[in-house]
C-alpha cells in the first residue's frame, strides 16, 4: 500500500515537471473527460486523496475551490500542504487498519459502509485513472506523456531498506 502511494506521488511530481513546459492556456483548457483540464484534474486528484484520508482520521471533509488554486504553483503548494497530512497517515498504515469501518451518511439520509482498506485502494486507483486521462491529453497537444512505469523508479528498493 505504502509503495503504491509513493508511486502515485512520484508520477504526480513528474507531471508537475511536465506541466512546466506547457502553456497555462493548455493546462487550463477544457478537455473531454476528467475534471475539466490538466490542472483541474491534478487539483482534483490531490483534493480527493486528502478528503478520504481526513474522513478515515475522523476529521471534517470539505472541498477546496479550484478557482483559488488555478495555477501550477498554487496546485503544487496545495499538494505539499495536503501531502504532509496524507503521508503521515500512509506511513503509519498497518494491517490492523485494513478492516476498520467507515460509515458515511448519504444526502438522502441512508448510510454506506466501507472498510479502510477499500478506501485506500480506491484512492490509489482514482489517481491512476485520472493520470491516464492526462496522458491522453498530453498526446492530443503533441507532447510526450510522463511514463507510468512502476519499474525503474527505485520504489521497491526504497521500501526494502
Amino acid at each position: 500500500m505504502k509503495m503504491l502511494f509513493n508511486y502515485n506521488w512520484a508520477v504526480r511530481d513528474d507531471w508537475y515537471k511536465w506541466c512546466e513546459g506547457v502553456s497555462e492556456g493548455e493546462l487550463l483548457a477544457a478537455r473531454t473527460g476528467g475534471m475539466g483540464g490538466v490542472l483541474q484534474t491534478l487539483f482534483h486528484i490531490i483534493d480527493v486523496e486528502w478528503s478520504w484520508i481526513r474522513l478515515l482520521q475522523g476529521k471534517d471533509d470539505f472541498q477546496e475551490n479550484f478557482e483559488l488554486y488555478n495555477t501550477l504553483d498554487k496546485v503544487k503548494k496545495l499538494d505539499a500542504k495536503f501531502k504532509a497530512e496524507v503521508k503521515e497517515f500512509v506511513l503509519a498504515w498497518n494491517g490492523e487498519m485494513e478492516n476498520r469501518i467507515l460509515q458515511l451518511r448519504e444526502s438522502d439520509g441512508s448510510s454506506v459502509i466501507f472498510t479502510w482498506g477499500e478506501i485506500m485502494r480506491h484512492t490509489l486507483a482514482h489517481e491512476i485513472h485520472h493520470i491516464g486521462q492526462i496522458s491522453v491529453w498530453a498526446r492530443e497537444i503533441g507532447k510526450q506523456p510522463v511514463t507510468a512505469n512502476f519499474i525503474g523508479r527505485g520504489l521497491f528498493q526504497n521500501e526494502q531498506g
